[in-house]
């Protein structure tokens, strides 16, 4: 269901076009002269403005002028009367859609319709969703957890349950939702994402619901929510954990029944959007603290998927990399071509906290920096944020300090088991040349618990 304004001066005109467009389920709103229709655009949302240029008080001309000013980007079909060709073509050329001869043909008129609200929905993805829209590349890679990814990315895309995705942040979480929209049967429906960590707890509920005019200080005119836009589609509820308690309970209801009522309303609205939700938290131990409401958490999970951090793929790294610099190079923003052998090599070598988007943000400064046609070792190492510094001399173990009587000679426990993890690890530094990832396969650590570990004991690698 769309809003719909005809602003017209000529009475038969505005009762026959609302007539035809509350056939078809739509919500129609009229006009008689310029000046009240530009009022019914500050306080309603509309998707579509049916406008005649010869009206009193302010011409079409005047309201298409000052609708722009005022940032709206609603589709316009203009109406005109006979011999007025070339004011209609005048008018396109400032922004509106389509235009026909009065009186509109229904057929013509619904086609035309139907065509300015296809541009209105594409328009408002467009706004909501840019970052949704980054390249799919960025799932790219040939490893077996990526291939299993996409095997739970096709499993969810063929069916209809919610989705929750899992993962470290910047492992591509919106992506992987996208592709799941995507390659489901509701891709030609829009796909709208909420950050739910970057709305204000009073805002929460008007962003994600609507509101009606004058539902609070502020509310000037009416607000379609993210759920109500997303019917037809698929809703995107990014940093789901973040949500408070009290909201959690709304959200479920919501859920539940696929209805919402507007701030300030009192109407059901149906709704019909899949949802697809993704944390960086664990809400299993949410729940357990009462931040998480369990009911909702099974609502929201009816397919779990998991996506695995950088450092469990680090054959994809290269593929990645590769990807990332074509899209610099493409931007103007490098001519580097490539990577050395030693490049890459440092680059898989490397932990990656970030994940993806870490591995993005280097490349891009890399490409900045670019010399040459290839980026080199030692232009990459240069970039590559080092978990342990370079040299210097190893501290002495601390001296034994005289301590009252009774406690002289005694070393406390940390410092021993200190001076003794201290040997343990540089024993086995020395015995697999400093290489970091052996080293920590054989001490059964993770390469970043063992870099945090060196930096702890001040250990530093040889020249």
């Amino acid at each position: 269901m769309a809003t719909i304004l005809i602003a017209d001066d000529e009475k038969n005109i505005r009762v026959s076009v609302q007539r035809l467009f509350d056939l078809e389920g739509h919500r129609v709103l009229a006009a008689a002269d310029g000046d009240e229709t530009l009022d019914i655009m500050k306080r309603e949302e509309i998707d579509l403005l049916i406008l005649d240029l010869q009206m009193p008080r302010r011409d079409g001309f005047a309201v298409l002028q000052e609708m722009r000013s005022m940032g709206h980007d609603t589709p316009v079909v203009v109406l005109t009367g006979h011999g007025s060709v070339e004011k209609a073509v005048l008018a396109v050329k400032q922004g509106a859609q389509d235009f026909l001869e009065k009186p509109p043909d229904p057929e013509r008129l619904l086609l035309s319709a139907a065509n300015a609200l296809r541009l209105s929905r594409l328009q408002r993805e467009n706004r909501d969703l840019r970052r949704a829209l980054a390249p799919v590349h960025r799932l790219a890679g040939g490893s077996s957890a990526m291939a299993a990814l996409r095997r739970e990315i096709a499993r969810a895309a063929s069916g209809g349950g919610a989705v929750l995705i899992t993962g470290e942040n910047g492992t591509g979480k919106e992506l992987v939702a996208q592709a799941i929209h995507t390659g489901s049967p509701r891709r030609d429906g829009p796909f709208v994402a909420v950050n739910c960590a970057a709305l204000p707890a009073e805002l929460f509920e008007s962003e994600l619901f609507g509101h009606e005019r004058g539902a609070f200080t502020g509310a000037l005119r009416r607000q379609i929510g993210r759920f109500e836009r997303a019917t037809g589609g698929t809703l995107f509820l990014d940093e789901i954990g973040e949500i408070p308690p009290p909201l959690q309970a709304k959200l479920l209801r919501a859920l539940d029944t696929m209805t919402i009522e507007r701030l300030g309303g009192d109407a059901a609205v149906r709704v019909d959007a899949r949802i697809i939700t993704a944390t960086n938290r664990d809400l299993r131990a949410a729940m357990e603290a009462g931040a998480f409401r369990q009911d909702l958490f099974y609502r929201l999970a009816v397919l779990p998927i998991a996506v695995p951090p950088l450092r469990d793929r680090r054959e994809d790294i290269p593929a990645l990399a590769e990807c990332f610099l074509e899209e610099a190079r493409r931007e103007g923003a490098t001519r580097a071509r490539g990577f050395s052998k030693g490049a890459l090599v440092l680059l898989q070598d490397h932990d990656y906290p970030g994940n993806v988007r870490e591995l993005r943000n280097l490349v891009e400064r890399l490409a900045l920096g670019a010399a040459g046609e290839q980026l080199t070792e030692e232009e990459t190492r240069a970039v590559l944020p080092s978990p342990v510094t370079r040299p210097g001399p190893a501290p002495a173990p601390p001296a034994v300090r005289p301590g009252p009587p009774g406690e002289r000679g005694r070393v406390k426990l940390k410092d021993s088991l200190r001076q003794a993890e201290r040997a343990i690890l540089l024993e086995a530094l020395e015995r697999n040349r400093w290489q970091m990832a052996k080293t920590a396969r054989e001490l059964g650590l993770e390469r970043s618990h063992l870099y945090r570990k060196l930096k702890g004991l001040g250990i530093q690698p040889p020249d």
